[in-house]
């Protein structure tokens, strides 16, 4: 991990939509789930997945063998990471309102949950119980009645769901559960099959086959985002602690060779701290092949010449995650435009959120929190615009609908209006 001037680095990667051969290999799997449907699942569960299996949905009895092979202290955390994912969310809710005019009219909006969900975990290399607190608890908490999970039915090579996966499903109430991944488990939210029912929204991570199969679903189904590699920014003063620095890097950096790793800091006697450290604790670290390749490819030391102009690159790279490890963080924290989320002070690690803190994990990446907001309850519901005009306000506002239509060459909706106001003109001729 090398040290270098910020004006060196290139900001932004380019959005991985994948090779030609991935893109027809997710195509030609979709299709084949529409017109076979469970008969395709079996088919891909055996010939990608080397499992034989005799039915998707997993049982009653293979939940509650999972808590047999969990230990105590895992249960009482993931426990109390839903419960704090849970109390961050209800602060979110939105309700229904309507708003009276003093001429009779009623405007508002109706909120109301999708009414089936499907999260996608991964669990072919690694198991993410997380995932599924951070998918399923905003549905929940929106008043979704039906959330789905589909899940690979191997986890690292071996036949069967990982435990810790299914009994974090369990414990915040989900029921539905299928041993499918890949592309055809989004094909089979998608569109259905025999034994899965269709769903409104797919959300949750995947590989890259798992991403261009949601992105080839788009339309038939809301999906959450095609997000890219993990990604983290630090910017640091001269404050803050070399280690915990890079402890942070390395956090982000063993979670894929993709994965971006980036400190920025006007201290050069930080970055060269900092590049030390890694050094040192990569040496120790279980996924150093997989973090190794990551830092040299996609990670950084950037110096500045100010905090300031650490702040213009940290606005431009806008992160998924960003620490600010700087003396008095909250002085700064109203100059941040764009990251997905913020870690304030020294004791904020990026796993506190990942895990326990209660925001979601799942963040906008490779820049598009310019535009875009993590996960949250308003991505589980849906709103529909409330009008009630009385015939005070159309007698009142008739004309100027008129002329907006007419300047439109619409006259279809002109008439629409014409009429009301000509059946009040002739009902007050009768009066007369």
């Amino acid at each position: 991990m090398k040290v270098q001037p910020a004006a060196e680095f290139s900001i932004q990667r380019d959005v991985d939509y994948g090779s030609e051969e991935q893109n027809l290999a997710v195509k030609q799997i979709i299709e084949r789930v529409r017109k076979e449907g469970d008969q395709a699942l079996f088919a891909y569960s055996e010939s990608l997945d080397k499992i034989k299996l005799d039915s998707l949905r997993v049982s009653d009895e293979v939940i509650q063998a999972a808590y047999r092979e969990v230990d105590d202290e895992f249960l009482a955390a993931i426990r109390e990471a839903a419960a704090n994912i849970r109390r961050y969310h209800e602060k979110q809710k939105r309700v229904t309102w309507l708003e009276p005019e003093a001429d009779g009219t009623l405007l508002g909006q109706m909120i109301r949950p999708l009414k089936r969900v499907g999260i996608y975990v991964p669990g072919g290399k690694a198991a993410y119980p997380s995932s599924v607190l951070m998918n399923a608890i905003p549905a929940l908490v929106a008043g979704v009645p039906e959330v789905v999970m589909v899940t690979p039915p191997a986890t690292a090579g071996q036949p069967g769901i990982n435990p810790y996966i299914l009994v974090a499903a369990a414990e915040v109430g989900i029921r539905e559960v299928y041993g499918v991944g890949g592309a055809q488990a989004i094909a089979a939210l998608a569109y259905g099959t025999e034994t899965i029912a269709p769903v409104d929204k797919i959300v949750g991570p995947g590989n890259i086959y798992v991403a261009l199969a949601k992105r080839y679903v788009f339309g038939v189904v809301d999906i959450d985002s095609i997000a890219g590699p993990s990604e983290i920014v630090v910017l640091a003063d001269s404050s803050a602690n070399a280690a915990y620095i890079a402890a942070d890097l390395l956090s982000q950096a063993e979670h894929d060779e993709m994965a971006s790793a980036v400190l920025v800091t006007p201290s050069q006697q930080l970055a060269e701290q900092v590049r030390q450290e890694v050094d040192r604790q990569l040496a120790a670290l279980p996924r150093r092949s997989i973090a190794e390749k990551s830092l040299r490819d996609y990670g950084a030391i950037l110096t500045v010449d100010s905090l300031e102009e650490g702040i213009d690159i940290v606005n431009r790279l806008a992160p998924e995650h960003l620490e600010l490890m700087v003396e008095e963080p909250f002085g700064w924290l109203g100059r941040i435009e764009n990251a997905g989320a913020i870690f304030l002070g020294p004791y904020s690690s990026e796993p506190v959120g990942d895990y326990f803190a209660g925001p979601n994990h799942i963040l906008p990446t490779n820049g598009t929190a310019r535009f875009s907001s993590p996960l949250s309850v308003d991505d589980f519901v849906k709103k529909s615009s409330l009008i009630h005009y009385s015939k005070q306000a159309m007698q009142a506002h008739g004309r100027k609908i008129i002329t907006l239509a007419e300047r439109e060459g619409l006259h279809g909706h002109a008439r629409a209006i014409e009429l009301r106001l000509e059946k009040e003109d002739h009902n007050d001729d009768r009066k007369l």
